[in-house]
């Protein structure tokens, strides 16, 4: 069901998301598995690889959306960024070395740190403010849906062709190209983006200080948020422990995405109408939930359960937090916002996904989980004070 009011735009890179996500996924739902049974990994390099990929696509956010305000342009880097990403799907279909199968990881998250800044920052720009939560909704329910049908068509691949990773990695290429196709020619820019005040370039101090105060409440609770959730690899992982075959682990992700996809939108929405704290809340009460279940867990079965709420904490988060970026930070440094977010995220989910290997190498998967719990516990403890502290 279309929601017509919102921009063609909002649409067209939900499109593009869609595609992009298709691609990625196709290949990220197998490749922790990859590194593990192939490559011989163990769960701390593992998470050190996807920290540390993560991380590269939260910080280059932070220098993109410096740049794109600056610029006062929005498509230019949004189109690299896609592209990069694009161009990394061939070296994951033909390399074999460890060296390689991290470059093209750590490249494509580039390309996602190129494009992810200014591209909410144009949802931003062309989306009225009482349809922000609707339209950040949206597209994170297309690009998730992405996030759907790329293991889907991974495990439908593993099935065919015999666990055969690098030709299913091969099958990622064609939705990749096709995204940024469809970037190009149905993407333009607004044209009052062109006659907004030009930012300053380089970013200086002075600078965060026209910052509001809402705005690094909001930037301090990403940080513990993130420092919670480390890399969903770690959820493959964990099912594949409990004795998920090979072929199958991609459901782990399709299963979460779809809950995750079935969710965001309508969240997004909602929060648009009763307020955006009230679903965060939600979200980290499902995201302990999540966590606690998935450190019991002594079944597949289990690991499903706590997947699926992980999934609606997504739903009731991913737009949310957009959203509150774009509520508290001034147009002419909306992308600086965006890309300082990133940075604060960045650092976060490195540190996470670091510590959740270090921990399932000591003392054991529920040891991981269970300190996401805890993190999860502050970031509730911090909402409850942003939330008396910006009403005064």
């Amino acid at each position: 069901m279309m929601d017509k009011r919102l921009p063609r735009t909002v649409w067209t890179l939900g499109l593009v998301s869609l595609f992009m996500d298709t691609s990625s996924e196709m290949i990220h739902s197998l490749l922790p598995i990859f590194l593990v049974t192939q490559l011989g990994v163990s769960a701390l390099v593992l998470g050190t690889i996807e920290g540390i990929a993560e991380s590269i696509a939260l910080f280059v956010k932070t220098f993109s959306g410096v740049l794109s305000d600056w610029l006062r342009k929005r498509k230019l880097l949004i189109v690299l960024g896609y592209l990069l990403a694009a161009l990394t799907k061939p070296i994951f279909a033909f390399s074999t070395h460890l060296s390689w199968i991290i470059f093209a990881r750590f490249t494509d998250r580039m390309g996602k740190g190129i494009r992810g800044a200014p591209r909410d920052a144009l949802i931003a720009d062309v989306t009225d403010p009482a349809q922000r939560g609707a339209a950040f909704g949206l597209r994170q329910s297309l690009d998730t849906w992405g996030a759907v049908l790329g293991p889907l068509i991974a495990m439908l691949g593993m099935l065919l062709f015999a666990n055969n990773f690098h030709l299913v990695f091969a099958l990622a290429i064609l939705p990749a190209f096709l995204s940024v196709f469809i970037l190009m020619v149905g993407v333009k820019e607004p044209p009052q983006q062109a006659q907004s005040p030009r930012a300053p370039w380089p970013l200086k101090f002075d600078v965060l200080t026209q910052l509001p105060r809402n705005y690094w409440w909001v930037f301090a609770l990403a940080f513990v948020f993130t420092l919670a959730r480390f890399s969903e690899a770690f959820l493959i992982l964990r099912a594949e422990t409990l004795g998920l075959e090979l072929a199958y682990t991609p459901l782990i992700l399709l299963w979460m995405s779809c809950v995750y996809a079935i969710s965001a939108y309508p969240l997004g929405k909602h929060s648009d109408r009763i307020g955006r704290i009230s679903l965060l809340v939600l979200s980290l009460i499902l995201l302990i939930a999540a966590n606690l279940v998935l450190a019991r867990a002594t079944h597949v079965i289990t690991v499903f359960i706590g997947v699926g709420l992980w999934g609606l904490h997504l739903g009731a988060s991913q737009g949310i937090l957009s959203a509150l970026i774009a509520d508290t930070s001034p147009v002419a440094l909306r992308a600086t916002a965006f890309g300082l977010f990133s940075f604060s995220s960045g650092i976060a989910t490195l540190l996470a996904s670091v510590i959740a290997g270090a921990l399932w190498v000591s003392l054991g998967a529920g040891a991981t989980f269970i300190a996401g719990a805890v993190f999860t516990g502050v970031a509730l403890l911090l909402l409850g004070i942003y939330n008396h502290v910006r009403t005064l």
